[in-house]
């Protein structure tokens, strides 16, 4: 077979069961790697007191642990390459729920912050492979609507793990471990593997032809079942097979310029995100608040994730997404500022909220929008090396924010946070392309 016409025969299927199915397996794994990704920050209180951990500490293992998402996102890149979009997806997610499972045992702080950094890797491998598996699997004129979706129900294990740390954490000395314990389950995703298919797309880019026409035949059976006759796909468009993407294409301008955006985009992401989420627990209880009232109003705060996430799927394929993306990190970077300044426990609430509300609408627009900027040919790659040098910058991130709250206080935190933000949305207005037309022209093919 000369060409399997994967990306046209895709995007003329209407979304059935076989694309609601994938959306709950890949949903299910960002539910518990948001479960698991703040793991540390909502034990962290219990461990100052239980094992004298120090603010300096946390920032150490809070550091490491954004090593280990840098190696885990290049690792998800050339994996999902080598193995395939499926089986890659199914790997990782065990990898971080078996690591998740080994932290309950953890005996000190040495322990569970190698446990941890292993942890962060799997989380960060899984998330690069989920975002390019849902940008082949979805058609076109959808796939930025679905993406947020996963994240809406996935950005869920934020606030419920936050809210069974707050209450389960403070009950014993022990109690803390059933945190991660919890975020452990994500190796359940192993029962939806039989309902998942792997991605024509990928077969194709190695030239395996045959293979992507077998796969694509059973997902158009599947769906025709359930949808009626399919219309017919557009012609197809000849791309030269790529069994490997070396690092060295990236220095290829078609490459280069889009991976240096989205650097920024993540390092301004990762450090503003994870500066406000990692440490408000903490920095709360450093502020005079209990470990409880801590905990317990950073779980409220979260609850504004699933709702920024549903707020990114009304606009992510009505509107440019550039755009979007600059509106979301200006607003984060206001509402970020204004939590700083205030100490009245409603405030801190209500400015968490809408951080945590635009921040993972943000966080949604950003994972359809990376993809977009590749060919198939770098998509994997461009998306895990700038993704991974994302999370690599918060290696320095929390001795920032350790030193900056040291040596100028708590409010010096959120005006380094709301810069960070800032900067991103101001790079992104100026050097960011637009792909919306490029996605119509797609759907239109």
């Amino acid at each position: 077979m000369r060409n399997a016409n994967a990306m046209n025969r895709m995007n003329r299927l209407p979304v059935s069961g076989f694309h609601k199915t994938m959306l709950l397996a890949v949903s299910f794994a960002y539910f518990f790697e948001f479960a698991d990704i703040n793991s540390f920050a909502t034990t962290a209180p219990q461990l100052i007191d239980l094992w004298g951990v120090t603010v300096d500490h946390v920032a150490y293992v809070t550091s490491l642990s954004f090593v280990g998402m840098f190696v885990g996102s290049l690792a998800g890149g050339a994996l999902a390459d080598r193995w395939g979009r499926k089986r890659a997806l199914v790997r990782t997610t065990m990898f971080f729920g078996l690591f998740s499972l080994v932290s309950v045992f953890s005996w000190d702080l040495v322990s569970l912050g190698v446990f941890r950094v292993l942890t962060s890797a799997g989380l960060s491998a899984m998330t690069v492979v989920g975002v390019v598996y849902i940008n082949e699997m979805y058609p076109a004129a959808v796939r930025g609507k679905y993406q947020a979706y996963a994240i809406v129900i996935g950005i869920c294990g934020t606030p419920v793990t936050n809210l069974i740390a707050s209450v389960v954490v403070p009950l014993s000395d022990w109690s803390w471990r059933l945190v991660y314990l919890w975020g452990s389950l994500g190796l359940l995703l192993i029962l939806f593997t039989r309902h998942l298919k792997e991605s024509p797309r990928w077969y194709e880019s190695r030239g395996d032809h045959e293979k992507a026409d077998e796969v694509l035949r059973a997902i158009e059976a599947q769906v025709a079942a359930e949808k009626g006759p399919l219309p017919e796909p557009a012609p197809p468009v000849t791309e030269a097979p790529v069994t490997k993407a070396p690092l060295r294409l990236l220095l290829q301008r078609k490459y280069l310029l889009p991976t240096l955006l989205l650097t920024v985009v993540w390092v301004t992401q990762t450090i503003g995100f994870f500066g406000y989420s990692s440490w408000a627990p903490t920095l709360l209880a450093k502020e005079g608040f209990s470990v409880e009232k801590s905990v317990f109003y950073v779980a409220l705060t979260t609850v504004g994730a699933p709702l920024g996430s549903y707020l990114a799927a009304l606009v992510t394929d009505r509107f440019e997404r550039k755009w979007c993306l600059v509106g979301f990190g200006t607003v984060i970077a206001v509402c970020g500022l204004l939590y700083g300044l205030t100490f009245s426990p409603v405030l801190i609430i209500v400015f968490g909220f809408l951080v945590n509300l635009f921040e993972r609408g943000y966080t949604a627009l950003g994972y359809a929008y990376s993809p977009e900027v590749f060919d198939t040919r770098g998509r994997s790659l461009g998306t895990s090396v700038s993704y991974g040098l994302g999370r690599l910058s918060n290696a320095a991130g929390p001795l920032i924010v350790a030193s900056l709250y040291t040596n100028h206080g708590y409010r010096s935190v959120f005006y380094f946070i709301a810069g960070t933000w800032l900067t991103g949305a101001v790079v992104l207005a100026v050097f960011g392309p637009r792909t919306r037309a490029a996605r119509l022209a797609e759907t239109a093919t």
